[in-house]
Order: C-alpha cells, then structure tokens, then sequence
C-alpha cells in the first residue's frame, strides 16, 4: 500500500539496520578487547566460570612466589651453616691437636682460647642468619608456608647454635630443661591451668637470690609449649629484658622440650607450692650448669679427647639439618614447577572460556559492516518511497 503517513518499509529497514548496527558494535568490542565476554550480559555462566578460574590462576601464582621465598629463605640458612661446617672442621682439628702429648697444657690452653671462639661465632651465626625476620638457625618455630589455597609445606627450624649443637657455652649460667616433651610445640593442653578445685595454676621461678618470675595459668584452661615459652618470656623481659625460656628440639625422640636459663653467670630455679597447680611436677624438670655441664674445652688432654667424641656428635646433626635444608629447597622447587604448570593450564582453559575467536569474529565483523552499509542504503531508498505518492497529486 502507497501511503505518506507510515513509512512501513524505512521503519523496517531502520530496524535491521539497528540489530546490525548493534552486532557490528559487539564485534568491534571483542576485536578490540580480545575478550569474548566483556559483560555478565555476553555469556553469564562463562563470566561466572571465567573468574573462578582467574582467582584460582591468582593463588597458584602467588603460591609458587611464596615457594620461591621459601627457598631463598632456606638457602640464606644452608649458607650459614656452611660457614659452621667450616668452623667445626677447624673444631675438631683442634681438639686431635690438643689431645696428643705433643703439647703443653699452656698450650692447650692457647688452642681452647681458639676453640672458644669458634664456638662463640657459631652461636653469633646461628643467631644473626634470617630472612624477613624468620630465623631458622636460632629457633624452634614452625613456618608455614603457603602453595596453594589450603596446602602448606611447614619449616621446622632448629637451634644450631653452640648450645642447641650441644657444644655448651662459654659462660655458667644455670638452666632448667623439662624432661617431658611434646611432638608439637602448638599442642593445646600440654601445660593445664587449675588444682581441679577452682585455683588458677602458677609457675614460680627464682633467678638468682632476689628476682622471681609468676606466672599464672587460667584454671581449666589448655596451654601448648609456645604459650609457655611466651608468658615466661613476657615476664623476664619485664623483669630483666631478657627472654629466659626458649624450646629446645630432640632429633632422637622427635619433641619439643621447654628450657628456663639465668643471666650469664646466674642461678635459676623453680619453686613449688603445696599443691602441683599446673599438671607438672618437681621431678619433670632438671636442673643442670651450663650445657651438657659446662662448654666443651680443650684445655686438657682429657677434655680434647672427650671433645673429639662430642664433637663426631655435633658435626652429625649438623649434618642431618643441613641435609633437612636441603631436601626441603627441593621439594618446594618441584611445588614451584607443579603450581608453575597447574596455572598455565588454567590459563590456557581461562583463555578458552573468556578469549575471543580472533579469526571468528573477524568474519562477524566484515558480515555485519556489509550488513550495516546494506541497511543504511536501504534506509535512504525507503525514505524516498512517500515521494511516490506525491507524484499522484499533481
């Protein structure tokens, strides 16, 4: 039908050209992107799936970079205990000198000064070697390290220092070790609060002839080791700004064991009530001078010729430790290789899901441009259409 007031065929060709002129926009988008979905509105179960996928391609990443500081914080430690390898290999050449008759007791004497101060610098070694403030020579702490969203790889660190070796040390400070021991120094309820009868527990220690340490452990509540450590420490630091107790590691029984040591030169015990408030009693703990009584020497013969057996010991948990460094830097590079490998095939099903089709889209693209210029020409031919009817007015 000829008609002037409704132009049916241009409002029919403006329609086709709007859905082609939407597609060419859309084409455009994804070219120029390089995301087949840009909108929630494009595809939303592939957006939803897109971005767990992005999330989880996140964690592993950042697992394996966590991997990789793990390792550069073990290889700090195997470096230094290289340079204590060093030191009791000259330890030990020094105890087989001193223990001939070769040489004087005066002499002995300038090889023990030595050999103190060997000792003192794997102390100062073990102590000053960390990474980002973790140390794993001069602790018993365990380091969790993150390579996934819910997997860990735990650190165990050891003390490697002269006592923590079992070389003693230089001074005669007393120390109280606690026999009994627990395979995990975080286990809740090793130390319990309370007689049962309401009474919070305590624990009292005297250092020296004046300055005594209390502290309370809340009835019916559990205590690890850590705890224990923390709350002694807390109160020495506020009396004497020192830490006095610390967790001394056993490779043979695989526990953890709670040690309270004086100032250099102190005394250190513990007193107890009439009634045992903290489940721990008297007999638990023992009460030595020193380490292994006293600092190894080699100031005589006789204690050359026991240095010599002691230090076969020391050099072998060196050795196990050392080795302990090791084996773990390999298994995190094989978790950096494994999580490096799970988030490129991520990536590879991400960019599946969410990457556009260049090729695809290139067709689209020219499909919809001759679409569009189509439509346009159309639109001005059916513009001119009432013009027609103006021919039959005249």
């Amino acid at each position: 039908m000829l008609a002037i007031k409704n132009n049916l065929m241009a409002e029919n060709a403006a329609r086709h050209l709007g859905r082609s002129y939407d597609a060419l926009a859309k084409s455009v988008e994804r070219l120029s992107s390089g995301l087949r979905i840009n909108s929630s509105k494009d595809d939303a179960a592939g957006l939803a799936v897109r971005e767990l996928v992005r999330a989880d391609i996140a964690v592993l990443k950042q697992g394996s970079r966590n991997a990789a500081d793990a390792i550069s914080m073990l290889q700090t430690a195997e470096g230094a205990m290289a340079v204590v390898d060093e030191l009791l290999v000259r330890m030990r050449e020094l105890a087989e000198q001193a223990a001939t008759d070769s040489y004087s007791d005066t002499q002995r004497g300038i090889m023990d000064a030595e050999f103190q101060q060997l000792a003192s610098e794997i102390t100062r070694v073990a102590e000053t070697t960390g990474f980002n403030e973790r140390f794993l020579l001069n602790s018993t702490s365990t380091y969790n390290i993150h390579v996934g969203s819910t997997d860990t790889i735990d650190l165990v660190a050891e003390e490697m220092t002269a006592t923590g070796l079992g070389l003693g040390n230089t001074g005669s400070a007393e120390r109280i070790d606690l026999n009994v021991g627990a395979p995990n120094p975080n286990l809740t309820g090793f130390v319990t609060g309370g007689d049962g009868a309401g009474n919070d527990g305590e624990l009292d220690l005297t250092f020296g002839a004046e300055n005594q340490l209390v502290v309370t452990f809340t009835n019916g509540t559990g205590y690890s080791l850590n705890q224990v450590v923390q709350m002694i420490n807390a109160e020495s630091q506020t009396e004497s700004t020192y830490n006095a107790a610390s967790l001394v590691y056993n490779s043979e029984t695989n526990l953890y064991h709670l040690r309270v040591t004086a100032e250099a030169n102190g005394d250190v015990a513990i007193n107890w009530g009439a009634t045992d408030q903290t489940g721990l009693e008297q007999t638990d703990f023992t009460a030595t001078n020193g380490a292994d009584g006293g600092a190894v020497s080699v100031g005589s013969k006789a204690d050359a010729v026991s240095a010599l057996s002691t230090l076969v010991t020391v050099i072998s948990t060196k050795d196990s430790y050392r080795a302990k460094l090791g084996y773990l830097m390999n298994r995190l590079e094989a978790a950096v290789d494994i999580l490096d490998i799970q988030a490129e095939n991520l990536l590879s099903a991400e960019s599946r899901i969410s990457d556009v089709d260049v090729a695809t889209e290139s067709a689209a693209l020219t499909r919809n441009q001759v679409l569009a210029q189509s439509g346009i020409s159309m639109l001005a031919q059916a513009n001119t259409m009432p013009q027609m009817a103006l021919t039959l007015l005249t």
